[in-house]
């Protein structure tokens, strides 16, 4: 044996009598998730909760997607789309309700609950204000998990998926409001203006989320603008946020009405902390404002901020009041479908992720603060107090109620 050889087995065996790291089997918490997507049929609803990207996304992860043929047909995406993207297609409505994960963009009807079996958890918006009489009984007695995305709150106290749907009603309110003013009913102009023409004046009565990108796309187009809310803090957040003066002030009548006097369009966007928007513009204050401005009341999903607004649909967008033009369709984000679609998408997909990757939503809602804020039911127990009391069930915390589990 050459010297070379024998240094070799010397390095060998000193290197066997040395301390080993010890591998140890690590657990795998993965869990496979069933997730159903139902056809929307509420009033107006064109999205989809997910779009065929987050779908290849988590069948590549080894869950499974049944989705209801022409679920995606109103935001523009076809059953090839989701096939392609690993979805399984079903023609039974019945089949997509039975999985072990619904996810809905709207509020389950009660007829949708029907079909569906027990302890199943069930992802949607819950819309407080417009539920059937019945539906969380309901949800109740098929110990459902219930989960409202427009009650998801990340670590900063924002809501994401609110907020999202928020910058869309905003920027969608000014570019609806510049096709109406430049429409045979409106006064023929062009929204923000050119060298040498009177800029659009518009009026924002709202500083909130929609308010903030109502602004932003308004004065990004030339538009000079106006914006009132009963909250000083949101006008000075939405000054920083803009990086620019605006002309801002708190709602005070005889100023808003000298404003829509001269304004060229409106847009209602403050919510207020009740169940119905405030209502800030009375009739007569809509009868000073001139012939062929336009109205945009985004808040009309919850009775509306003017006092001459009604509910119309996106099939028949307008009416026009005391030679004003109004818009009042609700659920503004439904009318670019396929955008909204894919905002709801980028945060639910991540969502369900994290739900598989700790082991199911019980053990993600433990750990999981975003998933554990929308949570208003949990195995058949109402464990949101307002919710409990406004339909007169039982509340439990979810705290003791995961202490138990």
């Amino acid at each position: 044996m050459s010297d070379l050889s024998k240094r070799i087995q010397s390095l060998a065996r000193e290197a066997a009598l040395l301390p080993q790291e010890e591998v140890l089997q690590i657990s795998e918490r993965n869990s496979e998730l069933v997730i159903g997507i139902p056809k929307e049929e509420s009033f107006q609803e064109k999205r989809v909760a997910l779009v065929p990207e987050a779908v290849a996304l988590l069948v590549a992860r080894g869950h499974q997607v049944l989705i209801e043929s022409g679920a995606g047909d109103q935001a523009h995406y076809s059953d090839t789309d989701y096939s392609e993207s690993g979805a399984r297609i079903v023609y039974d409505r019945r089949q997509v309700f039975q999985t072990g994960m619904v996810i809905k963009v709207e509020p389950p009807t009660l007829e949708e609950v029907e079909l569906m079996g027990l302890r199943q958890t069930l992802i949607s918006a819950l819309q407080w204000t417009v539920q059937p009489k019945g539906l969380l009984e309901a949800l109740v007695q098929k110990k459902t998990t219930a989960i409202a995305w427009d009650f998801l709150q990340n670590d900063n106290g924002i809501f994401p998926l609110v907020r999202a749907m928020g910058e869309i009603a905003g920027n969608s309110a000014v570019l609806i409001a510049g096709e109406l003013l430049a429409g045979p009913e409106g006064r023929g102009t062009l929204f923000g203006g050119v060298s040498g023409v009177r800029p659009t004046e518009v009026v924002i009565i709202g500083a909130g989320t929609v308010g903030e990108f109502a602004a932003r796309a308004a004065v990004g187009l030339g538009a000079t603008v106006k914006v009132f809310d009963n909250s000083p803090h949101r006008l000075i957040r939405l000054q920083n946020a803009l990086g620019q003066r605006l002309w801002t002030s708190t709602v005070q009548p005889s100023v808003l009405q000298e404003a829509l006097r001269t304004a060229d369009v409106a847009i209602g966007a403050i919510r207020g902390s009740g169940q119905r928007a405030p209502l800030v513009v009375s009739e007569p204050m809509v009868a000073g404002m001139r012939r062929g401005t336009v109205i945009v009341d985004v808040t009309i999903d919850r009775g509306g901020c003017f006092e001459t607004s009604r509910v119309t649909s996106h099939e028949r967008p307008t009416f026009t009041e005391l030679d004003v033009i109004h818009y009042c369709v609700p659920n503004m984000p439904s009318r670019v479908s396929r955008t909204a679609s894919k905002a709801l998408s980028n945060i639910m997909a991540p969502l369900l992720l994290d739900f598989a990757a700790d082991g199911g939503v019980e053990a993600s809602v433990r750990r999981n603060h975003l998933a554990r804020s929308g949570v208003y039911i949990f195995n058949g127990n109402v464990t949101h107090s307002g919710l409990a009391e406004e339909a007169g069930l039982p509340f439990k915390d979810l705290d003791l109620l995961l202490a138990t589990f």
